[in-house]
């Protein structure tokens, strides 16, 4: 998984926006909420990210706060609610507004939204409000911390970004490695594909 991208903004073109980082551009999907946010293009960004992959494509998503993040993990996981209507929800409301609709049993507000029938609507204020449960007033979500990564789960992710870039399985797990062996202390895979495409450059 990619938690977060850091680099320079190359072009912004809502909803999709180009980032470069190290020589690599990486194309990332955000929503309203952090399209309003952008610096100009040519200033550095840092975004928290998510990573799709489907049969049919590897699709990066971006938000601003960590926040809009945790939301659109929470709504996907609605059944019928995919990456691109979670990312239109975000796009037409803030994460604590429909936090607050949600708690509100507010049936109207969503389906005034873009692509939410009746039905949708009635399915996310159902399984949305026990997923909401952990937000407190402010919107943020109340976690407790996860526990760092392993070198195994790290290596992992690691190489399936790499894959996503182009390179082959053996390209991406022989430039992880010589990573890892010469800096066995890596807690975080940004760091490490950073370090690991470097190295294959």
């Amino acid at each position: 998984m990619i938690g977060q991208i850091r680099g320079l903004l190359v072009e912004k073109s809502s909803p999709a926006i180009l980032i470069e980082v190290g020589g690599v551009t990486y194309e990332v999907l955000v929503p309203m909420s952090t399209a309003y946010q952008l610096p100009e293009v040519g200033k550095e960004l840092r975004l928290h990210t998510h990573f799709v992959v489907r049969e049919d494509a590897q699709l990066l998503y971006g938000f601003y706060h960590p926040t809009d993040k945790a939301l659109f993990r929470a709504l996907i996981k609605v059944n019928g609610v995919g990456p691109k209507m979670a990312l239109a929800i975000l796009s037409s409301m803030e994460a604590e507004e429909f936090a607050r609709t949600v708690r509100e049993n507010d049936l109207s507000a969503l389906v005034n939204m873009p692509g939410i029938g009746k039905k949708t609507a009635e399915r996310l204020l159902v399984e949305m409000r026990d997923r909401l449960s952990d937000w407190d007033d402010s919107g943020a979500v109340n976690s407790t911390s996860a526990p760092a990564p392993t070198a195994s789960l790290l290596s992992k992710e690691a190489e399936t970004a790499l894959q996503s870039l182009g390179y082959n399985h053996q390209q991406a797990s022989r430039a992880v490695a010589s990573v890892l062996e010469s800096e066995p202390d890596i807690a975080d895979s940004e760091t490490l594909i950073r370090l690991a495409l470097k190295g294959m450059l």
